[in-house]
C-alpha cells in the first residue's frame, strides 16, 4: 500500500529533524555509492575541477581535466601558466576568462601561502580565488573527510521542495540543513540528495510517482 504523502504543514525543529532522519535513511539505502561526480586524483585536482564546474556540467569538466592536469600537474605549473593558453584549454567549460583568472590566482596563493598544498579549513579555502563555501565543502567532505553540506543547484532545489528550508541564499540553506542533520552525515546527505535530483527529482518534470521519498515531501505531485 502506498504511503500517504506528507501535507505541507508547519513543523517544529524536532519534527523536521525526525523527517530529515527518515529522508537520510532512505537516500543512503537508495544511493549507497553516492559520491562527487568530478574525477580527481588529490585535493588540488578536485579544487580546480570545482572551479571549472561553475555553470558547467561535471561531464564536460571531466572531459577537459585529463589533458589539463597532464599539462599542469601541480599548483606550481598552473601558477606559471600563460593566461591565453589556459583560456584555450578550458574554453569549453564556459566563463573561461573569469575561471582562468581564478585558477591562476588560486594556484599562486597555494604556492606562496600554503607551500603548494590545499588547506583543510573552510576559512583558508574560501580565501582562495574562485572558492566559495560550496566548493570548500566539496573538497573538505569528498577528499579530507570533513563533513559539509554542499549547496549546489540540486541541493537548493530539493531542500526547498522538501521544505527543509525556506531560504534561497545558499549559505542560509547550508546552515538550515546543518541544524537538522547530524554532522557526520552532511556530505553523505549532500551526495545522495544530489543523485536523487539528477535521477528522479528533475527541475522541470520530477517523477513523483517513482520517488521513494514522496511520502515525506510536501511538494509531491504539486510541482
Amino acid at each position: 500500500m502506498k504511503k500517504k504523502t506528507l501535507k505541507n504543514t508547519k513543523e517544529t525543529i524536532s519534527e523536521k529533524k525526525k523527517r530529515a532522519s527518515k529522508l537520510l535513511s532512505i537516500l543512503e539505502q537508495e544511493y549507497p555509492k553516492a559520491k562527487c561526480h568530478l574525477n580527481f586524483d588529490g585535493p588540488f585536482e578536485l579544487l580546480i575541477g570545482c572551479i571549472l564546474s561553475a555553470q558547467c556540467t561535471d561531464k564536460r569538466v571531466n572531459e577537459v581535466t585529463p589533458g589539463l592536469f597532464k599539462k599542469y600537474p601541480t599548483p606550481y605549473e598552473f601558477s606559471k601558466a600563460d593566461q591565453g593558453e589556459l583560456e584555450q584549454e578550458i574554453h569549453s567549460c564556459g566563463f573561461y576568462r573569469a575561471k582562468t583568472k581564478s585558477i591562476l590566482n588560486c594556484s599562486k596563493a597555494l604556492v606562496e601561502e600554503h607551500d603548494g598544498e590545499v588547506p583543510r579549513t573552510m576559512d583558508e579555502l574560501t580565501e582562495l580565488a574562485g572558492v566559495g563555501r560550496k566548493t570548500a565543502n566539496v573538497v573538505l567532505g569528498n577528499y579530507f573527510g570533513i563533513p559539509g553540506i554542499i549547496v549546489d543547484t540540486h541541493i537548493k532545489r530539493l531542500s526547498t521542495r522538501l521544505n527543509l528550508t525556506t531560504n534561497s541564499d545558499p549559505t542560509k540553506i547550508e546552515y538550515d540543513l546543518n541544524e537538522i542533520l547530524p554532522q557526520e552525515k552532511w556530505t553523505i546527505f549532500s551526495n545522495s540528495l544530489g543523485d536523487h535530483g539528477r535521477t528522479v527529482c528533475d527541475a522541470r518534470k520530477p517523477m513523483c510517482g517513482d520517488c521513494m521519498i514522496s511520502h515525506l515531501c510536501p511538494s509531491a505531485g504539486l510541482v
